[in-house]
């Protein structure tokens, strides 16, 4: 169609056209204006972004709110809509007119669709492309080659994972689709959850799952478990997991996840340990000591056979910055698969930039703004582990509060969930009175109400109340499970 090249008079050879192919934009254009239905053949992916002509796009747009209004979109009730004269000698009804007169068949929709979107990604990787050769002539001292490597990858990530790597604003109506889709997806899950469930049915009920999206900060003192609750999270939901091959290919997630677990305090032979201990129910002190008889061999290797096939990726290299754990994570998604990240913790990991190397506070404020955008970017929740300051120890009651969080208020602030976890029992071990004095039997008795449980506080949550629930701990196997509904706590309501 000869009138749409003259919006490009110039054709110098000296420089070279971005890739683009104007015919099979308006082959697409006139079959869905010829019939509607092609419009839904390539609705799914192809968005007015990915067109080349920016008529193509208005055109592309227009027709799409129509035909989802349920109306008719063809040159008619397009063109009122579009300015009427497209060129000095062509009006725009004449061009949609010639469109929709020149389409052959919606049967190759599909197909235009597919070669205009794989033009608009060439044309986003030269856009990359042209910005690292730029960056990388005329780099400042701040950006290191490591730094510019980590930025490269984040958009290259993000132009696979989005078809585009450039923000912008969404109509609302979008949003409130994706809201609606969630929660019919909840409604038909079992459970009733929005989120990935963790199996710990009465944390599930109070929280609706783990929602993408979020950065869930889960603390405590030492020894009060938090790897273990940590581990076993990761385990029920990467041994749930299920999936369904889409009509492109890609497989979708329909329940539990693809858990990766960044291990910066233990190696992944003693976090694997751990796990092999919780599932086989045998002590890890046993396992590492090579106690154990027949029986409790094979129940290993039984275990270990079906843990091998799981989807739970480690990486347990220590003092990594932020920056290069969100690349290694944009990496598992993009090789593997994600839906659910565990960094093991906060406080071992490190800024990137030289400013908040100098002041730890500034350090990780970087650190959880970073992992609250990397849960965004990625669209898998992140469950973070952090320590606890010392002044618990002073008081009291030893139960956790917000302001114990070490180091900074940032984690509170970015955090859209925050979890302690507290084990009564702990304390209550260390204080043990002289056998056979009243205050022992009294005690005995506290004891008895407090062996085998801990407590996970919910001190903060956007989505819905926060309170505490109890969950059963088996200290052998560093387990926790679920206890019966009569021995869930009342509220802690701030």
């Amino acid at each position: 169609m000869a009138e749409i090249a003259r919006l490009h008079p110039t054709e110098d050879k000296s420089f070279r056209l971005a890739p683009h192919n104007v015919e099979a934009e308006q082959a697409l254009l006139g079959a869905i204006l010829l019939n509607n239905d092609a419009f839904y053949r390539v609705s799914d992916f192809l968005e007015p972004i990915h067109f080349y002509e920016p008529i193509h796009r208005d055109i592309y747009e227009l027709a799409g709110k129509i035909i989802r209004a349920g109306k008719s979109a063809d040159p008619t009730t397009i063109k009122t809509h579009l300015p009427d004269q497209l060129l000095p000698e062509v009006t725009m009804a004449q061009y949609l007119a010639r469109l929709a007169a020149e389409a052959t068949t919606v049967l190759n929709a599909a197909d235009y669709g597919q070669a205009i979107y794989d033009l608009a990604i060439r044309r986003n990787l030269i856009l990359v492309g042209e910005e690292m050769v730029q960056v990388a002539y005329e780099s400042e001292v701040e950006m290191t080659p490591n730094k510019q490597i980590e930025k490269v990858e984040g958009e290259l990530f993000q132009l696979a994972e989005k078809g585009r790597y450039d923000g912008g604003f969404l109509n609302f109506s979008t949003a409130l689709s994706a809201s609606i889709q969630m929660a019919g997806e909840a409604y038909q899950r079992d459970g009733g959850l929005s989120g990935v469930a963790t199996l710990l049915d009465d944390l599930d009920r109070q929280m609706g799952g783990l929602q993408r999206s979020d950065l869930i900060v889960l603390a405590g003192r030492p020894a009060m478990g938090k790897t273990s609750l940590a581990t076993n999270i990761a385990f029920n939901i990467a041994k749930s997991w299920k999936s369904e091959v889409q009509p492109d290919g890609h497989l979708k997630t329909t329940n539990g996840g693809i858990v990766g677990f960044f291990s910066l305090e233990m190696s992944s032979e003693q976090l694997a340990t751990r796990i092999l201990a919780e599932q086989a129910e045998i002590s890890s002190s046993d396992i590492r000591r090579g106690r154990i008889h027949d029986s409790q061999f094979s129940k290993l290797v039984d275990v270990s056979n079906m843990m091998s096939k799981i989807p739970l990726y480690i990486d347990d290299t220590g003092g990594i910055s932020v920056a290069q754990l969100a690349a290694r994570a944009r990496r598992l998604k993009r090789q593997k698969g994600l839906d659910f990240l565990v960094v093991d913790y906060l406080q071992l990991l490190s800024g990137s930039s030289k400013a908040s190397s100098q002041n730890r506070v500034q350090e990780l404020t970087e650190i959880t703004t970073t992992l609250k955008a990397l849960a965004k970017e990625l669209e898998v929740p992140i469950v973070a582990l952090s320590q606890l300051s010392r002044q618990v120890e002073s008081r009291d009651d030893k139960h956790p509060q917000l302001s114990d969080l070490r180091e900074s208020g940032s984690i509170e602030q970015d955090a859209d969930v925050v979890l302690f976890v507290y084990r009564e029992e702990y304390y209550l071990k260390n204080k043990e009175p002289k056998e056979g004095t009243p205050e022992h039997m009294a005690w005995q008795g506290e004891m008895e109400q407090v062996h085998g449980k801990a407590e996970v506080i919910i001190a903060k949550q956007r989505h819905g109340p926060t309170g505490t629930v109890q969950l059963s701990f088996e200290a052998q196997y560093t387990r926790f499970g679920n206890l019966a509904r009569a021995d869930y706590l009342p509220e802690r309501m701030e």
